[in-house]
Order: C-alpha cells, then structure tokens, then sequence
C-alpha cells in the first residue's frame, strides 16, 4: 500500500473506533501527513504497523473524582489519565484541569506528547491527564479537596519510573503541592512522582518559567537561521498563564518588547512592553481579570471580549513581529492568521499545544511566514521536567543557571533537528514536518527493536 493510502487508512480507523474526538483527529492528521515522504522511504515503519500502534494509547484510564465544597455540597467531575506510549521511557505530560477538557482532548494532549517528548531527547514517553474540574471561582479549600480526591485514583496508576505527571492549564504550583502531598500520604513514599513541585521540597529552579523561556529560545534559532534576532521585535503574545508570562519575561530580557497579553475575558495592548510584575501581580497572586492591569496602567489598552473582530482575536490584529500564540489550542485561526500576514508579522511561534488551525497554519506558510510548531517550540516545559526527575533521582539540586544552560542548549538540538529533517525530506525550513519526521523516526524506531508489545 503506498504511503498516503496508507496513512488514510488509519485515519479512518481512529475515527471509526473514537467518535467526536475532533482535536485528536486534528493532532494525527497533522502528524500523520507529514510523516508521508518518511513511510514512502521506510517500508518497514508499515511493515511492523506502527501507525497502527503508535496512534492507539496503551492504557486510558477515566474515573470519578467526588469531593465537597465550602458548601458542603458533594461535587462530582470525571478524571483521566491517558498513557500513550512508553518506548522511551515512563510516561511524561501534564494534568490539565478545564471545564472543556475531555477524553479526545487529553488524547491529543497525549498523542502531542509522544513526539514532543522525542525531540527533546530525554529518555520519557508521552502521556496526559485532567479533569473537567474548574479552579476558577474556588477556594484554595475546595481546590485542595478536589485534589486531594483526584489523587486517591490517580496514585494507583503513577510513580516515578512508571508515570510523572506535572502541570498545565488550571494546574499550578498550588495544584501540584496538594497533588504531591495527598501522593505522599496515601504511599508513605517521598519520591518524584510529580514534576512542577516547590523548590524546598524537590522542585528545579527553572521548572515554572522553562516553557515561556524555551519558547523564546526557540523563536530566536529560528530568525538566527534567517540572518535576523529577536532583539528589538514587537512581539504579540495570547494568554497569561505560565507559559505566557515567562514568555513576555523573557522577550524582555533579551531585548525584545512584548505588546499584548490576553484571558478569557479580554486582551491587554501595552505598546511600550507588558510589565510582567503586575501581570504576575494579578494572575498569579490575585488571580484576577486583565482589567484591572489598564487600571494599573493607563497608557494600556483593555479589549474586551465583546469588542473583538469577528471571527477573530484583538491580540492578532496588533501590529507585531512575531506572534506567540501561548494561550490554548485552535486560538489562532484563518481569519487571525490573515489580520498577521496583513500587519507584518514574520514568525508565529507556537507556546501553546496546537494552538493554530489548519487553515491558518497553511495560510502562513503561502505567504511566507516563518512558523516554529508547538511540539518542538514548547518542549522547554517537558524536558525541564525530565531535568527535574534527573534532579530527584540522584537527590542533588542544580543552580538556575545550570538549569537554563541545559534548556538553552536542549531547545537549539530541537531546532538543529527539525531543520535538518526537513532539508532531509526536501523542504528545508518546514519545521512542522521535520519535528513530526524526527520525533515519530525515533519513536518508531526505539518501537521496532522493542518488539510487538
């Protein structure tokens, strides 16, 4: 069967067997398209059906997660942990705690997982997990006792060499401290079953702003491929969790200035450069609205969310560089894609997991935007991470700066990587193709000498 039949056939299969999982459909499709000049090639990918495998998780796991708020009304969510693959080592990925979060979700989380986690060359597999619980609106009471529920289910399917969850949206270092402690009750053990913790009890310095800054990182291989840099680029950027935040706190420092931030209730412009200590001041100690930052800031624009293009987002029709999409997947679409083609921008570098759809990502690359995909652009996160396990299995602890040298270095091989795949496979400088290329290739590879298991 030649090679697009045969990743048709697969396509089809999974949404056969997994109906209405729309964003895990999206996530293969973009994989397995890529992956065509490879399978053309290698005959013997198909020949030991690894797409086939590959695309099916090795273990999904849905429960109830029951607890009571300040209310003392009992409250019921569903939870899931979805573990994708582990040729490469114990499943690796994030808990997500959103109300939109559901099983075709967490799959495509997971199925991102497997490749991202590749790239980075560190020895972990890929895996995701949450819940369709929402912190927004609770006490710090009733989030600790829905964590601690959720914990009662998840510790029998996790452990240190077997399953290493860490944050994601709605789950932060108050999360993860009630997660590792309710862990640490129920087993008696303290080991590194978590990644994401405090630094005083087996945290890394440099875990919490590892996304944001390898997402820079990343940006800045890229236009040093073209002859050009960061410093002194406008640069828009979506959200203002984590990965936003240590963004913008990065653009700064290497001199670039970022102009936007945004939540789900609107968007901040600050043409003169986001101030990270308020933005840091609202989100993560007030756990405010980005409203009250143009109060802060009267030379700030607030866009709200009523006010914004149809169809669209406010954070893209600002005239920038580069646009860091850091908010959430499908966040920047055709219609968004076009207002940043039509005011300049030059680079979209994905901080989020899939955060740009189809449509736009193609329309990007016909007019010559330079794109930097999720899977290789926001691996900063995941291979600290690792670095942190690294960090708890031999009971030592490493310096910011050791931390940050190592992440600098891990996103330049990430970028080495997918450029050289993509000047392999004919069309150097796709960096979509050459980081699913490279990703899957080592995977599948690793999955060949290890047998029909």
């Amino acid at each position: 069967m030649d090679a697009k039949a045969y990743t048709e056939k697969i396509l089809a299969s999974i949404r056969e067997c997994s109906p209405g999982q729309t964003e895990f459909y999206q996530a293969a499709t973009e994989v397995f398209e890529s992956l065509v000049p490879l399978l053309e090639e290698e005959k013997r990918y198909q020949e030991h059906s690894i797409l086939e495998r590959i695309v099916l998780p090795e273990r999904t796991i849905i429960f109830r997660v029951t607890w009571m708020d300040d209310s003392n009304t009992i409250r019921t969510n569903l939870g899931y942990r979805v573990q994708f693959n582990s040729t490469l080592g114990p499943y690796k990925g994030g808990l997500r705690f959103h109300p939109s979060v559901n099983l075709g979700i967490v799959k495509f989380l997971g199925f991102e997982q497997i490749f991202k986690n590749a790239l980075t060359n560190l020895q972990i597999g890929g895996g995701k997990g949450g819940s369709n619980f929402d912190p927004k609106g609770k006490s710090d009471a009733e989030v600790m006792r829905f964590c601690q529920a959720f914990m009662n289910e998840l510790h029998r399917h996790i452990g240190q060499t077997r399953d290493v969850p860490a944050g994601d949206i709605g789950v932060g270092a108050r999360e993860i401290g009630y997660l590792f402690g309710q862990y640490k009750l129920l087993t008696a053990h303290f080991e590194g079953i978590v990644t994401g913790k405090g630094i005083g009890w087996g945290g890394s310095f440099g875990r919490r702003e590892a996304t944001g800054y390898g997402s820079v990182y990343f940006a800045e291989h890229i236009l040093n491929r073209h002859g050009d840099e960061i410093k002194g680029k406008r640069c828009a950027v979506s959200g203002a969790g984590n990965v936003a935040t240590y963004t913008i706190e990065k653009l700064h420092s290497m001199g670039a200035i970022p102009i936007s931030c945004s939540d789900s209730r609107g968007t901040i412009h600050h043409p003169k450069g986001i101030d990270v200590k308020t933005l840091k001041a609202i989100k993560e100690v007030g756990r405010e609205s980005l409203a009250k930052y143009a109060e802060l800031h009267p030379d700030a624009t607030y866009i709200p969310l009523h006010n914004y293009p149809e169809g669209g987002h406010a954070v893209w029709t600002l005239p920038c560089d580069v646009a860091f999409p850091s908010a959430t997947q499908n966040e920047l679409n055709f219609v968004d894609a076009k207002n940043l083609v039509a005011n300049g921008c030059i680079l979209v570098n994905e901080g989020a997991n899939m955060p740009t759809t189809p449509d736009a990502y193609e329309y990007l690359r016909a007019h010559g935007v330079l794109f930097g995909p999720a899977k290789a652009a926001n691996a900063g996160g995941v291979a600290v991470s690792q670095l942190e396990m690294a960090q708890n299995a031999s009971m030592q602890r490493w310096s910011f700066a050791e931390v940050d040298t190592r992440l600098f270095g891990i996103m330049k091989n990430i970028f080495d990587t997918a450029y050289a795949t993509s000047k392999e496979f004919g069309d150097e400088g796709n960096l979509l193709m050459g980081a699913n290329i490279a990703g899957f290739r080592k995977v599948a590879d690793a999955m060949i000498d290890e047998g029909a298991v």
